[in-house]
């Protein structure tokens, strides 16, 4: 007689904190990045699978379906006899508890920008002066490696940030490798700016080492966002970051919220469109007096995408992975 383990009722879900990952949006082409929980959802949380990325723990995790809804009345007296969605809506907000490039940009929602290093005698400016000029990569550069001559990469430094994009060349429309960053209307609306891309760009890394020896250029602490450069593409040292209160650009991600249970089970929340509901904001905790955790507040509205399996029109999905051994 084999032996089987005994099936446990089902249990409550038990988590410590709410996990975010994003990914890009094609907005030229209209192509979220979809999540498959059937391919995907038990996989390391450590390692997304491509392109999602790891924005770390989130706090104060809160999301609300505001669809609107309506009944069909018929007969007399008139009865409800069935049930329509009117609208279709629903809003998410949280607190990131780590500024970087992504989070900074998400709960800002308009064009995030990187302070490219000033070039001498430039005119001062919020989001940052004409920068210094761009350098050319050589040929081998890959996702984790840029590399250039050896008189260029003698000018940067371990440790710094870096910018690595293409020219701006007079395009319009969505610009930026690997996520669009913000909507060219014409060329003189960005003063024409060869560096107007890099400026936008979310391909940044920080610099681990410079080498100027037989094999010189600059090695990334981590991949850049876009993989390997493509031809043409340049790259400038930045200083930090900056956004702003206003502009006409709404940035859009696709978005994962996960919760891992303690008995193993876990929970999905996967927005195939996000779009920034709100305006840069901040929220301060106090640590121990006169110190300060200082968080990003975010909300974000869902927009509609279209099931592939009924044509359904939809915002978001949820997945749920009961722990083992429990009915289900």
């Amino acid at each position: 007689m084999s032996a089987s383990a005994t099936p446990l009722a089902a249990l409550p879900p038990v988590g410590r904190r709410v996990r975010a990952w994003f990914a890009p949006v094609n907005r030229a082409q209209k192509q979220p990045t979809l999540f498959d929980p059937s391919a995907s959802g038990l996989c390391s949380l450590d390692t997304p699978p491509a392109p999602w990325i790891d924005l770390g723990w989130i706090e104060n995790f809160a999301r609300k379906s505001t669809s609107k809804y309506g009944e069909l009345l018929t007969g007399s007296p008139a009865a409800a006899q069935y049930q329509v969605r009117e609208t279709l809506d629903a809003i998410v907000a949280f607190r990131f508890k780590a500024w970087s490039k992504l989070s900074m940009a998400l709960a800002a929602g308009s064009q995030h920008m990187n302070l490219i290093v000033p070039a001498a005698g430039g005119a001062a400016n919020g989001s940052g002066s004409k920068g210094v000029p761009a350098v050319s990569l050589a040929t081998g550069s890959t996702a984790t490696f840029l590399a250039l001559a050896a008189t260029d990469a003698a000018n940067f430094a371990a440790g710094a940030l870096v910018t690595v994009d293409a020219d701006y060349a007079g395009q319009t429309g969505f610009v930026g490798s690997g996520v669009s960053a913000a909507y060219v209307q014409s060329a003189a609306a960005v003063n024409n700016d060869p560096d107007y891309i890099r400026r936008v760009s979310f391909n940044v890394a920080r610099v681990a080492a410079v080498s100027t020896g037989t094999t010189p250029g600059l090695q990334l602490a981590q991949p850049l966002l876009a993989g390997v450069p493509a031809a043409g593409v340049k790259v400038q040292p930045i200083v930090g970051f900056v956004d702003r209160e206003g502009g006409t650009f709404f940035q859009e991600w696709s978005a994962l919220f996960i919760v891992q249970g303690q008995q193993g089970e876990r929970i999905f929340w996967h927005y195939p469109r996000l779009q920034a509901l709100a305006g840069a904001a901040e929220a301060s905790a106090t640590l121990a007096a006169p110190l300060e955790r200082i968080a990003l507040s975010a909300a974000f509205r869902a927009l509609p995408v279209t099931d592939a399996n009924d044509g359904e029109t939809v915002v978001c999905f949820r997945s749920f992975f009961p722990c083992a051994n429990t009915l289900v």
